[in-house]
């Protein structure tokens, strides 16, 4: 008898937002949703124990800098809606989620255009303390452009820009958290008084085109050094950024063909930048409902239904991929056109188009409303962990980031249903690995692999500045 293969290990993040229904617009209506207490810090501590006894990866908390205003070019309906506004930080949260767990990662989204990488440095480092090497960073370039205004700028950059001026505030990060401290530059000596030697610790001396850091880092080494990099753009050029930085990339696609697509370009780009195919974790964006039998999982999502909002997935939809979507017909093919937002949101509609199943605004409004640009899955234990086993042996994808329709509900049922049925196939862990949230995903370490972008930029590697820079005005040589 030939022995059959061990299943594939699938994994999971939550996606959550520090406001209100985070990804399904008009939820917070619904009775059994909670997510009105994103203001209290019990909401969060109990999220996160919830989340770490189903062996969860991590939470994933997204953020943005601005109001959606591209829908009817206004932020009213948005405000309206309660869209992803109010909205609190998402790095204040982490300390008091880490407190109550020991294993559980948390996902930081933090933007590369309106804050400088010196104090972002730091703070990351501080977390990453705080949390015992548990911390990653969600690394996003901007696409508001009500967040732009606000900074005092006309507009956000054009889109491969973005990722030009983020290529530069990475390598300033790498020579911060990598190059600055020897990790043995910290010796607590109680005879002879010397808390840190001098001469182990280093200026990164980087003067480049959009930032000058002469200085050392401020804060000594931490259990991972660099935080995870985790990243969510699939665009050709976000794939580029991905390829040479990621270590966990969160991606979005409305059918299992245009997932397939996109984790092929994935993997052959970070094989192309000279690291392994499955350097770095793959999940894509889905939303679950599911209870005890698929008959009771779809009566849970019709009256979901009752409670969404089309318009504020409208105006979600709008921000995401640049294009006042009050303009259209609803029953209007989604076309091709040109944004200065999300890229990969057209390119995967106009896939899809490619692939016999188009997309019309009414389509998306609608499918859109609960989850946002992921698919919803409904069924049983049996059809869902079918469906998500179909999906990754498919598409070559590592697991799913999971957002909510209704909060905690949604995370409760996965944990209560989805994860028993796969932990019995033996497809999903029924245990962490040990150490820090890089060897929990990887199995290699606490610190960045060697074949990483920014291994370069360790003690004794490369701290010349890689960008165009203004160091001979300057009168400093890099």
């Amino acid at each position: 008898m030939t022995e059959q293969p061990a299943p594939r290990q699938i994994r999971f993040n939550a996606f959550d937002m520090n406001c209100v229904a985070h990804q399904s617009s008009g939820m917070w209506r619904h009775p059994d949703d909670r997510s009105e207490t994103y203001k209290n810090i019990e909401y969060w501590t109990n999220l996160a124990r919830l989340l770490e006894r189903g062996t969860f990866d991590g939470v994933f908390i997204a953020d943005v800098l601005g109001t959606y205003d591209v829908y009817g070019g206004t932020n009213e309906a948005a405000i309206r809606h309660g869209a992803q506004v109010p909205v609190n930080d998402p790095v204040l949260l982490i300390s008091a989620m880490a407190a109550v767990t020991e294993n559980l990662g948390f996902g930081v989204t933090a933007g590369t255009a309106y804050e400088h990488p010196y104090p972002f440095a730091r703070r990351m480092s501080t977390l990453d303390h705080l949390t015992k090497g548990r911390v990653g960073w969600n690394v996003v370039t901007g696409y508001l452009p009500s967040a732009a205004r606000n900074m005092g700028h006309e507009d956000q950059l054009e889109h491969d820009d973005r990722y030009d001026q983020a290529d530069e505030y990475l390598e300033v990060l790498y020579k911060l958290w990598e190059g600055s401290w020897e990790d043995d530059a910290v010796v607590r000596d109680r005879e002879t008084g010397v808390f840190t030697r001098p001469e182990k610790v280093h200026e990164i001396r980087h003067y480049g085109k959009h930032f000058t850091v002469p200085g050392i880092h401020i804060t000594e080494p931490s259990p991972q050094r660099s935080p995870v990099i985790y990243q969510a753009g699939a665009s050709p050029r976000g794939i580029a950024f991905a390829a040479g930085n990621a270590e966990a990339i969160f991606v979005a696609a409305p059918t299992k063909e245009v997932l397939r697509s996109t984790v092929s370009r994935i993997r052959d780009a970070l094989e192309a930048a000279g690291r392994d195919r499955y350097s770095a974790r793959i999940y894509t964006l889905i939303t679950i409902v599911t209870d005890e039998s698929d008959e009771k999982a779809e009566a849970k999502y019709q009256d979901y239904l009752r409670y969404a909002s089309p318009e504020g997935a409208l105006v979600f939809m709008s921000g995401w991929m640049g294009i006042d979507l009050s303009q259209y017909d609803l029953d209007e093919p989604v076309g091709n056109v040109e944004s200065n937002a999300i890229r990969s949101v057209i390119q995967n509609y106009e896939e899809s188009a490619a692939n016999g199943e188009e997309f019309t605004v009414r389509d998306i409004a609608v499918g859109g409303a609960i989850g946002g640009l992921g698919p919803t899955f409904v069924g049983g234990a049996t059809t869902i962990a079918d469906r998500l086993q179909d999906w990754v042996e498919y598409t070559d994808v590592d697991g799913f980031n999971l957002a909510y329709a209704i909060t905690p509900g949604t995370f409760e049922d996965v944990v209560e249903f989805i994860v028993p049925e796969l932990q019995r196939r033996g497809a999903y862990p029924v245990s962490y690995a040990e150490g820090t949230l890089r060897n929990k995903l990887h199995g290699a370490g606490d610190r960045l692999p060697e074949d990483h972008k920014g291994a370069r930029y360790r003690i004794g590697g490369d701290l010349s500045t890689a960008v165009a820079t203004t160091s001979q005005r300057a009168g400093v040589t890099v």
